[in-house]
């Protein structure tokens, strides 16, 4: 018994005293549709007006006053929490009482030059396109919401802090690099006239005065051969310094190959 139960269709509506266990393909039923019950119709009040514009029941069968009656029992019952189908519904009575009303009333007569329109017609344009912005509200129902189901999130980037590695230039690299100098300038002949005083500020401030102009500068850029031994050494000192007040950074690709200062 419970098993017939389970398997027996729903019954979506009665027409004429037979059950309906299907709607149309064409037809959307909203949520909390209005049901009315009629002598010859017992549904949802959609799919009246949907049989009524297919023209498989005559609108001059259906009492008009009853369903005003259930429409307001609707409102009541509805609490207003669905205002716009409301709305709806009441358009789709007021639309049939004026259809009907304009059928038992006697036509004013016509000339033989116009031909009256059926007022059913007028209610089949409407509906026609009240089921089409349904079945548009519908679809957009069905589309994934922002904000609904999905929810946009922005990450700010990070700040990437740029890490430059340097090799590590030994004190014995410098040297060596200082022993280079010494050698060339023992290979150069040259007359000193007159000795001029070197400052290690002075050359210190002529070095960062280098480096803004050039950004990098070789480590032999930065001696005078005509400067002698004292130039060489004032050089070196002021280079150093500038490196431990980490003013320039001093850098070697590989070993042996030549060493640079640019601006720290």
């Amino acid at each position: 018994m419970d098993t017939e139960l389970a398997s027996k269709p729903e019954v979506k509506a009665i027409i004429d005293g037979k059950e309906l266990t299907e709607l149309p393909d064409d037809l959307f039923i909203p949520p909390d549709a209005l049901e009315v019950l009629l002598d010859s119709f017992s549904g949802p009040l959609d799919l009246l007006l949907y049989l009524i514009r297919k023209q498989n029941i005559d609108i001059l069968d259906i009492p008009i006053v009853s369903i005003t009656k259930q429409y307001l029992h609707y409102i009541q019952l509805m609490e207003c929490r669905r205002l716009e189908l409301a709305a709806d519904y009441l358009l789709m009575a007021a639309m049939l009482a004026e259809i009907k009303s304009r059928l038992l009333l006697p036509a004013p007569p016509a000339s033989d030059d116009e031909e009256e329109e059926d007022p059913r017609m007028s209610l089949v344009r409407k509906l026609q396109a009240y089921e089409q912005i349904k079945l548009a509200a519908e679809l957009l129902d069905a589309l994934p919401r922002q904000e609904r189901e999905h929810f946009l999130v922005q990450i700010a980037p990070s700040e990437l802090e740029r890490v430059i590695v340097h090799p590590d230039v030994h004190l014995e690299d410098l040297i060596e690099a200082m022993k280079s100098l010494l050698q060339r300038e023992e290979q150069t002949s040259h007359h000193q006239i007159s000795r001029e005083v070197l400052s290690v500020r002075e050359r210190m401030s002529h070095v960062l005065s280098l480096l803004q102009e050039h950004n990098v500068l070789e480590f032999s850029q930065l001696f005078s051969i005509e400067e002698g031994r004292i130039g060489l050494v004032v050089s070196l000192l002021a280079i150093l310094e500038l490196a431990r007040q980490s003013l320039v950074v001093i850098t070697q690709n590989e070993a042996f190959s030549p060493i640079h200062l640019q601006a720290a």
